[in-house]
């Protein structure tokens, strides 16, 4: 099972939010670039990067330049701050990114993928434009695309979390499993933040109902949720992503690693 240390970002720094809320946000970090370093140096293997103000509505203007090759610095600093810290991560380890947040065009994965990320999560999108991610898994191919399932009480969240559909998550997975989709990160809101424990029930459920690939998220408490969420390995559970746990000392990595690994 994989272990995906969270590097949130908002405005360029590192925080973590609780429950998705950005009045409750606490900053960790002002180089995410130094945090990446920080993970990997402790043994992370994957990195989940969120760009938070891209969920929360910041649109992203590509500014012209070549489409392909080395980013000119100064095509580069016309980005957003969390893109440019998107870059700074790549250049700065070699493990492979999970990129997600505000990723609505096809212009946007492929922006996302220039600039290091190795696949990423379409969350919105995946509700409102299911016609997006079927361009994108043809355009891009399955292993480079995720997507967000945001749930609470079972029913989908979109944009940054700030509004519920009437769409159950179960549906959903099993629409996305249709359009040929491999794999979801699921995320129980009302314990994302909260180190209230993963709701191991109902991702297993996810996972078992759709035949997805399913990587948990939101609650890690401690040493505990690994282990629960590992003796669900065989229903479809792929990783977990922590974040909360992981900053605030509850959990550290090398033991998270260790505990999924079954070392």
């Amino acid at each position: 099972m994989i272990v995906f240390p969270a590097i949130d970002l908002r405005r360029g720094r590192c925080v973590r939010l609780r429950q998705g809320d950005p009045a409750a946000e606490t900053v960790f970090g002002a180089d995410p670039a130094a945090m990446a370093r920080h993970w990997v140096a402790q043994g992370a293997e994957w990195l989940h990067v969120v760009n938070l103000d891209g969920a929360l509505g910041e649109a992203v203007v590509v500014p012209h330049g070549p489409a392909a090759g080395e980013p000119d610095p100064a095509w580069l600093a016309a980005l957003p701050l969390n893109w440019q810290s998107l870059y700074a991560i790549r250049r700065a380890v070699e493990v492979p990114i999970q990129f997600g947040g505000g990723l609505r065009r096809l212009e946007d994965i492929a922006l996302a993928l220039r600039l290091g990320a190795t696949r990423v999560v379409l969350g919105t999108a995946a509700v409102q434009q299911p016609e997006l991610v079927a361009a994108a898994l043809e355009r891009f191919g399955p292993e480079r695309i995720v997507v967000g399932i945001d749930a609470r009480a079972g029913r989908v969240a979109i944009h940054g979390w700030q509004e519920l559909s009437t769409v159950a998550a179960t549906d959903l997975a099993c629409r996305l499993a249709a359009l040929g989709v491999p794999r979801v990160v699921f995320t129980d809101i009302a314990r994302d933040g909260m180190l209230a424990g993963v709701n191991v029930a109902a991702t297993a459920e996810l996972a078992r109902v759709s035949g997805l690939r399913v990587i948990a998220s939101g609650g890690v408490a401690g040493p505990e949720d690994i282990l629960a969420l590992r003796a669900e390995e065989a229903a479809g559970i792929e990783g977990v992503i922590i974040g909360q746990a992981l900053y605030t000392g509850a959990l550290d990595l090398p033991t998270a690693l260790a505990l999924a690994s079954g070392s």
